[in-house]
């Protein structure tokens, strides 16, 4: 996984108690980070020109960070400073990071005193399940009556002042889309006001760092809880899904570690005590790193377990058996978090990657929690004989005309547009099938004679999970009638 890098950000605010309303910006969508979703502005932090000193503190160089990006990025800085600058100004300032990083530091210099405006709320480090990951400080700062803010047009699309409480409800109506920490921190502020806001804030930021698991829901009803598993890289962790308001499911307890346990444990009991009820234990399918704490969680809630038939046998024995699944059943959720009826969970079969492999399909939301059917940090391993590519082709080929809006894979974070998630893979498997094809010829070649031509593009060490996958897309050539293999290897038929 990538390393961490550090940024700053702003809770941008107006008014006070009911009529506070805080600065929400729209990043856009071809972004990698958090494309398409609301965020509080600010950006990575950039050590050449906000660090002055090799001595400086982190905590300097993060505050200059946030007055930077707030300049860049919606065009105020006198509200973090204290005192007024005129569009021309702030222009000039502009060009000076850019072109002349050095006066800029020397005119931020003189207002050293003034960055004690500027409040940190809030510090967290971007779960690692994360490609790109971020050691993010939240701060605060009140608008001035003087400053309106102005959208870059570049890395943000769209801008605007909203009410904690109706930015959290419109992301329940499915209307926005907001990065999870932002909705948490927007939660805080809606139940609690600003003042007391900022004790909670620091208060969760404590319970994070000695392991409280971080609030992510990229759709409502959804909570990702990404633990420690023995998987294949470059993943380390697998998401257990907690989805319902009252009735709720949990899908792929995955973690066999104990201390990853215990903070499943403690995120169950505390649902348990606001006065939820879990219904029973989701597979997805069976393989390791996917069941690592189904008997745990099973045993210790009195939850059966629902899978499909051809899972159970394949799973370590001691859980409570539950009902098994099949295409087309429907799990209920009962109400919706917008308060809308109907809320389900439709099941679906999708062999491929696994032969009892299932998806559950969303119903409001049309969020789709997907297994191993796709990870937003590497491709799927298809592992012959119980992978099958065109199996798994297939599958993919049917989720795609779901509709699904939020993908939730077993590995990686949620991504936004699932529809042109799956299509993106199933194009990059018709690229590698194309580059299996140009290998071949009419001589025979071994597995390990092609590898290198075909996967030129990963390192070595990736080489015996490679070989796997391309094992089965030269099966799924020689289903095709392109090519054939004998003692020697594989070649195109003649």
């Amino acid at each position: 996984m990538s390393d961490i890098k550090f940024a700053s950000t702003v809770i941008l605010s107006r008014g006070s108690g009911l009529e506070l309303e805080v600065y929400l910006a729209l990043r856009a969508p071809e972004l990698r980070f958090f494309g398409g979703y609301w965020v509080f502005p600010g950006g990575n932090l950039n050590r050449k020109v906000d660090s002055h000193s090799e001595s400086d503190p982190l905590e300097l160089a993060l505050l200059r960070c946030v007055v930077r990006e707030t300049l860049e990025e919606i065009n105020i800085l006198g509200s973090l400073l204290g005192t007024s600058f005129s569009d021309e100004q702030k222009n000039e300032l502009k060009d000076l990071i850019k072109n002349s990083p050095k006066q800029w530091q020397s005119f931020l210099a003189d207002y050293d005193t003034s960055l004690e405006n500027i409040n940190p709320v809030h510090r967290v480090t971007t779960p690692e399940f994360f490609p790109v990951r971020f050691d993010t400080q939240f701060t605060h700062v009140n608008l001035l009556d003087n400053e309106s803010p102005q959208i870059d047009n570049y890395e943000l699309v769209d801008g605007r002042f909203m009410k904690p409480i109706e930015a959290v409800y419109a992301w329940e109506q499915g209307k926005m889309e907001i990065a999870p920490p932002v909705l948490f921190l927007l939660r805080l502020l809606s139940e609690h006001g600003l003042e007391v806001f900022k004790n909670k804030a620091k208060d969760e930021e404590s319970l994070l760092n000695t392991g409280k698991l971080h609030r992510i829901f990229f759709s409502p009803g959804i909570f990702m809880a990404p633990l420690r598993t023995p998987t294949l890289p470059p993943a380390t962790t697998t998401n257990t899904i907690i989805i319902g308001t009252d009735s709720l499911f949990i899908i792929d307890p995955a973690t066999p570690d104990k201390e990853e346990q215990q903070r499943l444990f403690d995120e169950m009991d505390a649902l348990i005590n606001q006065g939820k009820k879990f219904e029973a234990i989701l597979l997805t399918h069976h393989h390791e790193d996917h069941v690592g704490a189904v008997n745990a969680v099973s045993q210790r809630y009195q939850l059966p377990v629902r899978a499909h038939k051809e899972c159970y046998a394949r799973i370590e024995s001691g859980f409570i058996k539950g009902e098994a699944l099949k295409e087309g059943d429907r799990l209920e959720l009962g109400t919706a978090p917008d308060g809308s009826k109907d809320w389900h969970l439709a099941v679906m079969h999708t062999p491929g990657h696994a032969v009892d492999h299932l998806c559950y399909l969303e119903s409001r939301y049309q969020a789709a929690v997907v297994g191993d059917m796709l990870s937003t940090i590497s491709t799927i391993l298809i592992d012959p004989p119980e992978g099958h590519m065109q199996t798994y082709l297939d599958n993919l080929q049917r989720l795609s005309e779901q509709g699904i809006k939020t993908l939730y894979p077993a590995h990686g974070p949620a991504n936004r547009d699932g529809v042109a998630l799956i299509k993106q893979f199933l194009e990059h498997r018709k690229h590698r099938e194309k580059a299996v094809i140009n290998a071949l010829n009419y001589k025979s070649q071994s597995i390990d004679d092609l590898l290198p031509k075909i996967y030129d593009d990963v390192p070595k060490a990736v080489y015996p999970i490679a070989s796997r996958s391309l094992l089965a897309g030269l099966i799924k050539l020689e289903e095709d009638n392109i090519c054939t293999q004998d003692k020697n290897g594989w070649c195109l038929r003649q």
